[in-house]
């Protein structure tokens, strides 16, 4: 058993997360889907708790809503 604080809900982000990565998206500000989108793949991957499945699984959700992430122009 985690001590993970568990925050859920974080904005409109999926539950199917898991407890650390809306937790540590909301500490990093991004605390919907939309600012999700203001970010690249790549940012959101920088942050601690945040990896591949969180990622596919806000894919998914922003896609329903016409949402996509910010475009990496690096």
């Amino acid at each position: 058993m985690s001590n993970t604080p568990d925050v859920r809900p974080v904005g409109d982000l999926p539950n199917s997360m898991g407890k650390t990565a809306p937790r540590e998206l909301q500490s990093a500000g991004v605390d919907s889907l939309q600012k999700a989108s203001e970010r690249t793949e790549k940012e959101l991957l920088a942050i601690h708790g945040v990896g591949p499945k969180a990622i596919r699984i806000m894919k998914e959700a922003m896609k329903e809503k016409g949402l996509t992430f910010r475009e990496d122009m690096g």
